[in-house]
């Protein structure tokens, strides 16, 4: 078993021919529709009423399961498999979606085929795997990934601006530039999976490759 590797392990496929020149040029329009899907099942939620037809309605739920998990392997040591798998399907779905608008890949976001977009994780064995104590702090101990990854992922909006007009110019996304929007992508799942989705133990170490 290579110890090296991290458990938290994210890839986009590098698109190596030439992506969609009219989609790349109005991606944040032709994105909205999946965007909603996305957010009816990360979180938030709406409420509406009508006096007069005396009805009411609420919809919304959902995001990544935080305080549950941390409870159970607090009081339990134990991660439901179900909250296990409901938080890598979401963070897939959230990577597919966020590297379509990266212009990483052309094809439209699948809800359910992890197409070019590649996060795993293991399940994790509470009991022998994870520290009861640590979720409680994990938050606090991500404090410096947090901070470095708020100048990484500015940085990352201006290189996927370049690549945008790189794009529509030749057909291509530079592979460095490629490279680098990959690795701020797998930084950011790194410290998900450390500190909120609570999969793994090992701190994320500071680097943007494997």
């Amino acid at each position: 078993m290579d110890t090296s590797q991290y458990p938290i392990r994210f890839s986009v496929d590098y698109p190596d021919r030439s992506l969609d020149r009219g989609t790349t040029l109005v991606r944040i329009i032709v994105a909205i529709p999946i965007l909603l899907v996305l957010g009816t099942v990360s979180g938030g939620t709406w409420q509406w009423t009508s006096d007069n037809a005396s009805a009411s309605g609420a919809a919304g739920t959902g995001g990544l399961l935080f305080l549950g998990p941390l409870l159970m392997i607090l009081f339990q040591q134990k991660y439901p498999r179900w909250w296990f798998d409901w938080n890598l399907e979401l963070q897939r779905f959230a990577n597919r979606v966020a590297a379509y608008l990266a212009l990483m890949d052309d094809r439209y976001p699948a809800t359910d085929d992890q197409q070019a977009v590649h996060l795993e994780y293991a399940y994790p064995n509470a009991a022998r795997d994870l520290n009861r104590w640590l979720p409680l702090v994990k938050w606090f101990l991500a404090i410096p990934h947090l901070l470095i990854l708020a100048a990484l992922n500015l940085a990352a909006v201006v290189v996927v601006i370049v690549a945008w007009v790189s794009i529509l110019i030749t057909g291509r996304y530079p592979r460095g530039m490629f490279g680098f929007v990959e690795g701020v992508f797998r930084w950011n799942n790194r410290v998900v999976g450390y500190a909120f989705t609570l999969v793994t133990d090992r701190y994320p170490p500071f680097r943007l490759g494997e």
